[in-house]
């Protein structure tokens, strides 16, 4: 029997989507693939997405990493993609690089993705130099968003804010509702459509659903996530009915 990858999450306290989620894209993945996985993660206080919340939530993350590297996991996800953007544009790439050194500190080196990071490296991926995307947040903060993914060479054409500052209210949407809510999205010459620029809403059941409608790759923020992590892990990036990303 195949021993099971660990993968190590660190999520904001009141996130249940990436808990929900990202099991789901590794359970469908071995249905054709052999790996098997087992899930761990360690929470940082965060009820209200806003500017002073989240920043207190990332100084929280050295202590997830600690602790997810006594588990001496193979991987880990940081599960939040608006605390980071939040830090400043391109903090992704500190954070990672930072939590990865306290692996390498505590005897359990193992590697280290960001949501946000992800997302940014998955565009860039597929050469996506234009996209639209769909977040939960209040408008200055998908603002924000859109203005560190644009930091990182890829336009934002057009986003929709669903204005949801609640974090558990934004975990209790229905993903098919996104099915109608990218219609309103211009998608006029886009490259990709980011239907969940938040690893909290969830999405998953509509993705492709919502690519095989409008003909456009879709992905979100927990789908780059998957996708990142199996790179890492020098695994075939691949898990069905999840989108253009991860079709291998």
């Amino acid at each position: 029997m195949n021993q099971s990858i660990k993968i190590g999450q660190i999520v904001p306290s009141s996130n249940l989507t990436m808990e929900r989620e990202i099991p789901a894209m590794l359970r469908a993945r071995e249905s054709i693939f052999p790996e098997r996985f087992s899930f761990h993660s360690s929470r940082m206080r965060m009820k209200k997405v806003t500017p002073e919340e989240l920043k207190a939530m990332d100084r929280d993350s050295d202590r997830c990493a600690y602790e997810l590297s006594d588990a001496a996991v193979d991987v880990m996800g940081y599960a939040c993609l608006v605390a980071i953007m939040a830090m400043g544009k391109g903090y992704h790439r500190e954070s990672q690089e930072r939590l990865h050194r306290i692996t390498v500190e505590n005897g359990h080196p193992a590697p280290v993705v960001s949501s946000a990071g992800a997302l940014v490296d998955s565009l860039k991926l597929m050469g996506a130099k234009r996209i639209s995307i769909v977040a939960p947040y209040m408008k200055p903060l998908t603002k924000m968003v859109a203005e560190y993914i644009e930091a990182e060479g890829v336009e934002v054409k057009d986003y929709i804010a669903l204005e949801i500052p609640d974090n558990l209210e934004v975990a209790a949407q229905d993903p098919m509702n996104l099915v109608d809510i990218y219609k309103r999205l211009d998608l006029k010459n886009i490259d990709a459509l980011v239907l969940s620029a938040c690893v909290q809403m969830p999405s998953l059941a509509a993705i492709q659903r919502v690519e095989d409608e409008c003909g456009i790759p879709v992905l979100s923020a927990s789908v780059a996530t998957i996708h990142q992590m199996l790179v890492q892990l020098g695994l075939e990036p691949k898990v069905p009915n999840c989108g253009t990303l991860l079709a291998g």
